[in-house]
C-alpha cells in the first residue's frame, strides 16, 4: 500500500529561523561588529521569514511555527541593538 506523505517541513521557515538565532546571538558584539554581523542577519531572516510564512500559508499554515520563532528573535535583535547593542563596548 503505498501513500503519498505531505512534506510537513518548510525549509525557507527553518532558515529564517537559524539566521534569525545566529544574528541575535553574533548583536552584542562591540565596536559596530554586532551591528553589521547581526543586524545584517537579520535582515536577511526577515525576508526569509516572510517568504517562509508565505509559503506556509500556501500550505494551509504547515510549517509556519519556525517563522513565529524567527520573528521574536529578529524583534529581540532590532531591540538589542536599538538600545545600543553591537556598539558600545
Amino acid at each position: 500500500m503505498s501513500s503519498s506523505v505531505e512534506r510537513q517541513s518548510n525549509p525557507t521557515a527553518w532558515a529564517a529561523f537559524w539566521v534569525a538565532l545566529a544574528g541575535l546571538v553574533l548583536m552584542p558584539i562591540p565596536l559596530f561588529i554586532g551591528l553589521i554581523v547581526g543586524g545584517g542577519l537579520s535582515i536577511v531572516a526577515a525576508v526569509l521569514a516572510v517568504i517562509g510564512l508565505l509559503k506556509g500559508l500556501a500550505r494551509n499554515g504547515k510549517g509556519i511555527g519556525p517563522v513565529v520563532f524567527a520573528a521574536i528573535f529578529i524583534a529581540l535583535t532590532w531591540g538589542g541593538i536599538s538600545i545600543g547593542g553591537g556598539v558600545v563596548w
